[in-house]
């Protein structure tokens, strides 16, 4: 597949409909690391999280006899809401599988946009199954979080702004990893722009599923454990596409502890006065962690959203 291209033509299909959002040098950051430290702030976008765009591109890409049947998705909160998002904008229907336990204000943002949500199994992956498994059963459309070329395509999009607003080429680029759909699609159009660029998968210490799947050659599970990156916990469908993805373009990986997340948190909140959730909080700790290795280099962050509810932010602060 020719992804620039698609990627182009998916971020030309969403610009009328998603934020461009900023690309901001970060003085503090920067001072305190010796990096040029930009943040790409997706945490201001629709829906607070970068997941609008692959969701919305998906839907895009429906014909009107699809989206008149309904859709199906899955997922911890981000991508359902902007499956939501989408679904109200096109004055569409569908429905969103969650599982057990999934962070209330997340599934308070998909409700307000009119999608209906439904309960299935204690893991991300799980809930996936079962979501793809309901939709072929009653001739729906299945959108899924990261296993999509149209999902990814569109998350790509975020890659074509970074390489727009920026004046000259990062060194480094940190992405939170989940799925793999983001890093899939803006490792994809940034390496093709500029090749020299590196790629950095950032995931928690405690579901690391992605880089298990990556240094096994196969998809793998792992134990999850409990952790403030609930947006890119989970493990991988059978036959992700991502998997090969994160494999030829992601060049390094790091994993964070849950206090490195808190502390990235917390360094966030009180530099930038914004809100991030906790897989954003994830790709700025793995950047602090290696900060050493980036001095004097030119560094870009994604803050992929800012979906996190008072409790966790209490445990944050506190």
């Amino acid at each position: 597949m020719d992804w620039p291209l698609v990627i182009r033509q998916a971020h030309a299909r969403l610009r009328p409909h998603v934020r461009e959002t900023p690309l901001e040098l970060s003085l503090a950051l920067s001072q305190t690391t010796g990096a040029e430290v930009y943040l790409k702030l997706e945490n201001l976008q629709h829906t607070a999280s970068f997941k609008v765009r692959g969701a919305l591109n998906k839907l895009l890409s429906l014909s009107p006899q699809e989206l008149q049947k309904g859709v199906v998705a899955a997922s911890s909160g981000n991508h359902g809401a902007g499956v939501a998002f989408g679904l109200a904008k096109l004055g569409a229907q569908g429905i969103v599988f969650v599982p057990e336990g999934a962070s209330p204000t997340k599934l308070e943002a998909i409700r307000r946009y009119g999608a209906a949500v439904r309960f299935y199994g204690q893991s991300g992956d799980d809930t996936e199954a079962y979501a793809r498994s309901y939709a072929a059963q009653h001739g729906l459309t299945y959108i899924s979080p990261y296993n999509d070329p149209e999902v990814i395509a569109g998350q790509g999009s975020l890659g074509v702004e970074i390489a727009q607003q920026i004046a000259n080429p990062p060194d480094a680029v940190f992405v939170t990893v989940g799925g793999g759909g983001l890093v899939s699609g803006v490792a994809a159009y940034l390496k093709a722009v500029s090749p020299k660029v590196k790629i950095v998968g950032c995931q928690p210490e405690n579901d690391a599923a992605m880089l298990a799947s990556v240094r096994a050659g196969k998809i793998v599970k792992v134990e999850a454990r409990p952790t403030l990156s609930d947006g890119s916990a989970g493990g991988l469908e059978p036959g992700a596409i991502t998997l090969e993805l994160c494999r030829t373009l992601v060049d390094d990986w790091v994993t964070v502890s849950e206090e490195e997340i808190r502390a990235a948190m917390r360094l966030f909140i009180e530099t930038q006065h914004q809100l991030l959730e906790g897989a954003a909080g994830v790709a700025l700790a793995a950047f602090l962690k290696q900060a050493a290795r980036y001095r004097g280099q030119r560094v870009v962050v994604v803050i992929c959203g800012a979906n996190i509810g008072l409790s966790a932010l209490q445990t944050v602060l506190c």
